[in-house]
Order: structure tokens, then C-alpha cells, then sequence
């Protein structure tokens, strides 16, 4: 098992068959061979098979998942690739650097995962919430929108070549929340704000969102995660 087979490529939604091939081609080229598929509109499929090429592989173990959480299972870091601006973003990086975040975890042999979104709309703002960091690959202004697969190849070129550059893996051991950890991190909150009323599920606005990018800046470990919980299950314990 290599360093790269703890890294999955998730596409969510794929409209063209067509780029699940190319981007299965594309992460062979680079040693990665982990994809997830979050609803994609035609798979299996001939033309996917045919763009491929040798790459066949990739798609026979190609994991097909219902949502986007069941394709995020385990993993302690997610990077969203997407060239489209928001209000509230996450840390954003290029592709140079993103990978090396990725390679941080990795490298300690733990999950990691770079989302790729629909060709036509990219990711939600729902999806990129999921994610810790946001990466965007550098394209001229009047043309930013790359293809699908061209995107999953500079990525996974990136992490290639980031193998080699180990001065950029220099903090602490302690073990990073995984997805599902975090993810019930969240759900406890929003309940107790709901309880509490501090949160009208009415009218939400923009609050988990922040609150969820708040969350990511900070990299959350497993010992924090159960500190939060045990504070939020005192104070609702006391409320009561």
C-alpha cells in the first residue's frame, strides 16, 4: 500500500460518463487508485469504460455511493476544488499547496479526500461546507473553468511530486477528527441551539455555515472533538 491509496478522488453527481473514464486514466497516470462516485447520472457505462483506456481497474473498484456524507466516511481531511467565489470561504490554497495539506495526513497514513463537483455548476455552498480547505487551481481570468478530468489530473500531479518535498510536514502527531466525528460534533450543536433557541431552524441564515468554517479553520483533533461534546452534554445536562 503507497502513501497515495490513502488519498480518494470523490466525484459528486457526474453528468458524462465519459469523465469518470478519463478521470480513472487520470489518477492511474499519478499512482492513485481510490474514486468515489456520488450519484452519477450514467454509470457503468460503455464510454467511460472506453475513456479509461488501462485504467479499468480504477472503475471496477470504483465505489458508488447515495450521498455525499457515505462517500466522506472516515476521512480527517476534504478539499474542495472549485474556481467559484463565496462570501464565506474556507482557507483557500492553490493547487501546489492544497496538496501538501492533503500529503500532511496522508503521509501519517490517514484518509484523505479532494472533491470534484458537477461539470456544468461545480459544488454546492453545502457541499464545500463538508470540506476543510478550498483549492483552486491557477487558469487565465477569462477562462477559468477547467475540464473535469483535467482537474483531477493537475491535482493528482501535484500530490505526486508533493511526495518529495517533506519540509512542509512539520506539526503535531496528535490524531485528527475524522468526518463522521465531526460531522456528530455538528449535529449535537445544532440540536442543543435548537433546544436552547439560540437557533430558529425557521429562519437559520447563515449561522452553521459559519459555525462550520470556524471549525475548519481550527483542524479539529479527536481529544477536541470530546471535549466539545462532553461541554455541550454538561451544559444541556445543567439546562435541564
Amino acid at each position: 500500500m503507497t502513501i497515495l491509496d490513502f488519498v480518494r478522488i470523490v466525484l459528486s453527481h457526474t453528468s458524462h460518463p465519459g469523465n469518470i473514464g478519463a478521470t480513472a486514466r487520470a489518477m492511474k497516470t499519478m499512482g492513485l487508485h481510490t474514486l468515489y462516485l456520488v450519484n452519477p447520472k450514467h454509470f457503468p457505462n460503455e464510454e467511460a469504460n472506453a475513456r479509461a483506456s488501462n485504467a479499468m481497474d480504477i472503475l471496477q473498484h470504483a465505489i458508488t455511493c447515495e450521498s455525499l456524507d457515505q462517500s466522506l466516511i472516515d476521512t480527517v481531511f476534504i478539499a474542495a476544488i472549485t474556481a467559484r467565489p463565496r462570501g464565506l470561504s474556507h482557507d483557500v490554497f492553490d493547487a501546489r499547496q492544497g496538496a501538501k495539506e492533503l500529503l500532511y495526513y496522508a503521509l501519517r497514513q490517514q484518509p484523505v479526500a479532494l472533491l470534484f463537483g458537477r461539470e456544468n455548476s461545480g459544488l454546492t455552498s453545502e457541499e464545500v461546507s463538508k470540506c476543510q480547505i478550498i483549492i483552486r487551481i491557477p487558469s487565465d481570468p477569462d477562462c477559468s473553468s477547467l475540464n473535469l478530468a483535467s482537474a483531477v489530473q493537475i491535482m493528482a500531479y501535484e500530490l505526486r511530486m508533493g511526495l518529495s518535498e517533506n519540509s512542509a510536514f512539520t506539526r503535531t502527531n496528535n490524531s485528527p477528527a475524522n468526518f463522521n466525528e465531526i460531522e456528530a460534533l455538528y449535529t449535537h450543536l445544532e440540536e442543543l441551539m435548537i433546544d436552547s433557541d439560540f437557533l430558529d431552524p425557521q429562519k437559520p441564515k447563515l449561522l452553521m455555515q459559519r459555525i462550520r468554517r470556524l471549525f475548519s479553520r481550527a483542524r479539529l483533533e479527536k481529544e477536541e472533538v470530546q471535549i466539545l461534546r462532553g461541554i455541550l452534554s454538561a451544559l444541556a445536562k445543567h439546562s435541564n
